[in-house]
């Protein structure tokens, strides 16, 4: 396209500030924007195509009126939403990046064009000969999060016992494969959220059981369940012994029957809350997020916190951008993993920018399988 041309530039819009859950109408899109394709005279930053973006769990919570600081700042009514995403420059102004770069970061506009100012946040694609929807996910903040959570966070052990909540999700399917390449024992729960409209009841039910389908048969864990369908996690993270109306001892094992040494969350509440219950001495949990606190105006307390002295138990949360100066060892660490088909990475792609709100609140439902991801552009 000609430089200096005028173009639309199609846009996603974030409406207003929300309590309960995500619907596609907190959101809308707006086509009859324009960009000129030109950087500002004496621009320093860089316009870019944006080609991929990432939908995730933490874009709900910037959509809550946060009038305190910290590591969420909320979205601003009547502008674009923001996040993680793959991007092409077109033009710069910073001598790090030139015509041509490919690029992600984690402030990039959901729209079709943009100027970013900010290109300190920006990394420079280098290994173009892996699909560039991977800079979303797996190369990318989730692919990040999974490494430092659980290497740098938890400190795993040969044959120790890992347990993962939404383990179908862009960071939970790779902690559970980091920990089975560790030669661990790994469990994975998955679910959907099931408070919305009877036709999407069936949906999200599916989802689920295709979501521990992919657990057990396509990554690799040794066990997985849908926690929705389970009337006591207590009971779903240990063994079960029953007996028949023969007096015959039929004895299920359920996940961990020892216990759990390490627990990446990502569910919080209820979950949480029988982890507790069930975490061995001296184990370890790393609070990654809590999707199910995030559609709350009251959070769900915590009750069984007295097992973390009991068991000496330590618990840490974490923000990814803390070890983004591991970004190049994290590389060298699973590029070799991807390219000898050691690590399976599942991706849910949909097409269309205008196609991005349903994306994002199928994903805080549980209706996605594997990385979400939004293709704008090819190329």
């Amino acid at each position: 396209m000609e430089e200096g041309a005028e173009v639309r530039n199609k846009q996603v819009i974030f409406k207003d500030y929300i309590k309960g859950a995500l619907k596609e109408s907190d959101m809308y899109v707006k086509t009859d924007t324009t960009r000129k394709l030109e950087l500002p005279e004496g621009a320093e930053g860089v316009l870019v195509k944006n080609l991929y973006l990432s939908c995730d769990p933490y874009m709900r919570l910037l959509m809550t009126k946060r009038d305190t600081g910290g590591v969420f700042s909320s979205y601003t009514p009547g502008s674009p939403l923001t996040g993680y995403g793959v991007a092409k420059v077109l033009e710069s102004g910073n001598a790090n990046f030139k015509k041509g770069d490919l690029v992600w970061g984690p402030k990039i506009p959901w729209e079709e064009y943009s100027i970013i100012n900010n290109t300190e946040s920006l990394f420079k694609i280098e290994y173009t000969d892996m699909p560039l929807s991977y800079y979303t996910g797996i190369l990318a903040m989730p692919g990040m999060t999974a490494y430092a959570g659980f290497f740098e966070v938890c400190s795993p052990k040969k044959g120790e016992y890992i347990f993962v909540s939404a383990a179908a999700g862009a960071v939970g399917q790779l902690v559970g494969q980091f920990a089975k390449w560790m030669g661990c024992y790994v469990v994975g729960s998955a679910g959907s959220e099931e408070k919305y409209m009877t036709h999407l009841l069936i949906t999200s039910l599916g989802c689920a059981l295709e979501q521990v389908k992919l657990l057990k048969n396509k990554l690799g864990f040794d066990e997985a369940f849908n926690y929705k369908e389970e009337q006591d996690l207590d009971a779903a993270l240990k063994r079960e012994s029953t007996l028949t109306l023969t007096w015959r001892l039929i004895v299920s094992d359920r996940c961990f029957p020892e216990g759990i040494d390490i627990y990446f969350e990502n569910v919080g509440g209820k979950m949480l809350d029988a982890v507790l219950l069930n975490m061995r001495t001296h184990g370890r949990i790393a609070v990654c997020g809590m999707v199910s606190q995030y559609n709350l105006d009251e959070p769900e307390g915590v009750r069984n916190l007295m097992h973390i002295v009991s068991r000496r138990v330590r618990i840490q949360g974490f923000a990814v951008f803390d070890y983004y100066h591991l970004y190049s060892k994290y590389l060298e660490f699973v590029l070799p993993l991807i390219r000898e088909g050691k690590i399976t990475y599942v991706e849910d792609i949909v097409e269309g920018l205008e196609n991005g709100p349903a994306a994002l609140v199928g994903l805080l439902s549980g209706r996605n399988i594997g990385k979400q991801v939004v293709v704008v552009a090819r190329d």
